[in-house]
């Protein structure tokens, strides 16, 4: 049903450790989050935020490299974190699914597309090749791929971009998975092809009541697909809320920021907000706030007192020194 908590991330880190133990890089820090059955959650923030490695965190699909530190992952009541690696192989694909950034990354050029859609079938339902082909050819025919049944014998070379894009699609679907993460899923499709492939993605997400967590840096499309947004700074999650509460009233500087750099149509000219200087180094963070060297709003707290999660009103919170007024109002109200 919708509504229900269907995952719950609780004070998540997941660091980055070299080979001496000298470097650590905080890429998930301190990350609370929920998503309910039937929502879509978008998680932006510039490139090394985090966000790609916050998905593979619930995925656990991190490489050697990569450790998760604390915390827990709450999905349909069991901790994730407390699974083992055969009870997590049942859950990737079978309960939850992803879609990678390039689709090539994640296509066998070896195998036929009906091969490695069919793959997830047989293998979590235990379908026979014959059933699980049938299903192959159906599966491209729902996620509108033209001549389903001569598709399913090419290969991912034999496709444009945007049909491929779209067979990874029917791969994250094949099992109906109850959570679906997309990572930048429309970064290679040139704008008509985003436009049919955002609205294949909702028609999906309402035929099988998905979830869904959109990982992206276009707020246009946060604007169009999304119920609840996350913003990250520095593998830390800086504001979080309705997504149109935050585009109408966002509260961190790091948010405002990001939503007066969309480009509007008006007749004024008038120039893009541009966030001077660069995102941190991710092992040598600054003293206090990590936006602290770049926000025009910085106080001198800001850069001695790292801020902590504030609730501003309910369902929404932000990791600002500014909120705190906004926190104290509404715990009084």
């Amino acid at each position: 049903m919708a509504g229900q908590t269907l995952l719950s991330l609780e004070h998540l880190s997941t660091h980055y450790v070299s080979q001496q133990g000298t470097r650590v890089v905080r890429a998930v820090d301190d990350v609370t989050l929920a998503l309910g059955a039937g929502e879509t959650l978008g998680i932006v923030g510039e490139s090394g935020s985090g966000k790609t490695t916050l998905a593979l965190t619930m995925m656990r699909l991190l490489p050697p490299a990569a450790h998760i530190v604390s915390g827990r992952m709450m999905f349909e009541g069991e901790d994730l974190l407390k699974k083992s690696d055969e009870e997590m192989r049942r859950v990737r694909g079978k309960r939850i699914a992803m879609i990678l950034q390039d689709p090539m990354a994640s296509l066998n050029p070896l195998f036929s597309i009906g091969n490695q859609v069919a793959e997830p079938i047989r293998v979590h339902e235990g379908a026979s090749p014959r059933t699980a082909w049938q299903r192959a050819v159906q599966l491209l025919k729902s996620v509108r791929i033209a001549s389903p049944e001569t598709r399913v014998s090419q290969f991912p070379h034999e496709m444009s971009g945007g049909m491929r894009q779209r067979i990874v699609g029917a791969i994250g679907i094949s099992c109906e998975p109850r959570l679906l993460i997309a990572d930048e899923p429309t970064t290679s499709l040139d704008l008509t092809i985003q436009a049919q492939y955002l609205n294949l993605l909702r028609d999906l997400q309402r035929e099988h009541g998905l979830a869904l967590i959109f990982i992206t840096h276009n707020l246009g499309i946060v604007a169009k697909m999304c119920d609840q947004l996350a913003v990250m700074y520095a593998g830390r999650v800086v504001e979080q809320g309705p997504v149109s509460r935050i585009f109408n009233a966002p509260t961190h500087p790091y948010t405002k920021a990001l939503l007066g750099s969309i480009p509007r149509m008006t007749d004024g000219g008038e120039r893009l907000t541009a966030i001077e200087g660069q995102p941190p180094d991710l092992a040598n963070l600054p003293v206090g706030c990590a936006f602290a060297p770049r926000c025009p709003s910085v106080m001198t707290r800001c850069r001695a007192e790292a801020p902590p999660e504030f609730k501003t009103e309910p369902g929404r919170s932000a990791r600002c020194w500014l909120a705190e007024p906004l926190a104290l109002r509404s715990s009084a109200a």
